[in-house]
Parts: structure tokens; C-alpha cells; sequence
């Protein structure tokens, strides 16, 4: 994970099928499956539990936008607060850290470097993105416009999935 590489698939088919076995109501999967082969093992788990998808959403977003935003994130060792370096900057003078001992101990996560996040693009492209027309052929694909502001985000999700 620290180099952008994903976990093995057999690890997270057999995660989800812990959670999901014997399980009431609906779930939403955030950032499964990433493969074609965990695509095919989700639907075979599915089948087998009785709870067929309803959709599958696809984030839309540009490959410049990408690297800004994961390359910019910075994390606070103390109190684990999220920063951003220009869409949620932190100023210490203002804002100290609620764990105490004055201003946020700052540290970027080795796969927010950015040799990290182009090697998860590459493996984005590669892996990930055959699901776009797995998920389409099946007419479960919703393709939302993951550049606007976070409430027509939002909004565009929550119209794709009541519209089952």
C-alpha cells in the first residue's frame, strides 16, 4: 500500500464477505472492487448472499486534479487531522492542535508522495478502469462529475442511486 499498490484481492473478497454475510438491509462498498477479477468474485458473493447490486458509481476525475489533490494531503501525527495544502491549509497560529503541545506535527503518507500517487494512477488505468465497462454493459454504471464542489457531488450520488 505504501508504493500505491492494492491489497491482494483474496484479502479483500475475503473481508467483504465477513461483513457482508448474514447481513440486513443495504451496504456501499467505497473503493470496491478495483479489478475485473474482484468485480466477477463480488458478483459471485453476491448471487450466492441473495443481494444484487443496484449500481456501481464512477468518480470522474481528471488525472492533473488527481495528483493535486492526493499529492497535497498532510496528516497531524498527535491528533490525526486531515490537511490540505490548498483546499484545506493549515495555519498553526490559528488552529493548534487539539491533542495539545502547541501547533500539528505535520507528516505526508508515503502514498501521497508523489511517485506514489502516479504509480496508483498507472494501476488505476491498467486495473480499475475495465470495471467502467464491466459496470456499463450491466447498466448499473453512474458516472458522476467528481470536480464539482462536495454538495453537487453529493447530490449527483444520491440522485444515481435512487434511481435504481
Amino acid at each position: 500500500m505504501d508504493r500505491g499498490d492494492l491489497v491482494p484481492d483474496a484479502v479483500v473478497i475475503g473481508m467483504i464477505r465477513e461483513r457482508l454475510d448474514g447481513g440486513t438491509g443495504g451496504f456501499l462498498l467505497d473503493g470496491f472492487p478495483r479489478t475485473l477479477a474482484q468485480a466477477e468474485a463480488l458478483d459471485a458473493l453476491l448471487a450466492e448472499l441473495g443481494a444484487p447490486l443496484d449500481a456501481a458509481l464512477a468518480l470522474e476525475v481528471s488525472h492533473d486534479e488527481l495528483v493535486r489533490r492526493l499529492g497535497g494531503r498532510w496528516i497531524c501525527r498527535r491528533c490525526g487531522r486531515s490537511f490540505h495544502e490548498t483546499s484545506a491549509p493549515y495555519h498553526p497560529e490559528s488552529d493548534p492542535c487539539p491533542a495539545g503541545g502547541g501547533a500539528c506535527d505535520l507528516y505526508q503518507r508515503d502514498d501521497d508522495r508523489s511517485e506514489a500517487v502516479e504509480n496508483r494512477l498507472k494501476v488505476y488505468a491498467t486495473q480499475t478502469q475495465p470495471l467502467i465497462d464491466h459496470y456499463d454493459s450491466q447498466g448499473l454504471l453512474r458516472r458522476i462529475d467528481g470536480e464539482q464542489d462536495q454538495d453537487a457531488v453529493y447530490g449527483q450520488i444520491t440522485s444515481a442511486l435512487a434511481r435504481r
